[in-house]
């Protein structure tokens, strides 16, 4: 089972390229969710991510991870491919 990955991001914002650029590297589809295109939408994410209102916010299944700076330690502890691994089929 694929994992749903999103990701709460702005066209302009550095650190949503960086955070998108280090799902791909580790070869994550994602859903892009573009707060300035759909403003409703930062109002979504704010709720969902417990008050944060800084882009990028990424979602793995439902789940907060964070921010680009909190997927980058996920990354430096190793353990950010196993959160994105597909689950297994059961």
């Amino acid at each position: 089972m694929t994992r749903r990955i999103e990701i709460y991001s702005s066209m302009l914002c550095p650190f949503c390229y960086r955070a998108k650029k280090l799902l791909e590297s580790k070869g994550a589809a994602f859903e892009e969710i573009d707060v300035m295109l759909s403003p409703g939408k930062r109002q979504e994410m704010i709720e969902r991510s417990g008050g944060r209102t800084s882009v990028p916010q990424i979602f793995v299944d439902g789940q907060h991870l964070g921010n680009c700076d909190e997927i980058y330690a996920l990354e430096a502890e190793g353990r950010l491919a196993e959160i994105l691994k597909e689950a297994p089929a059961g």
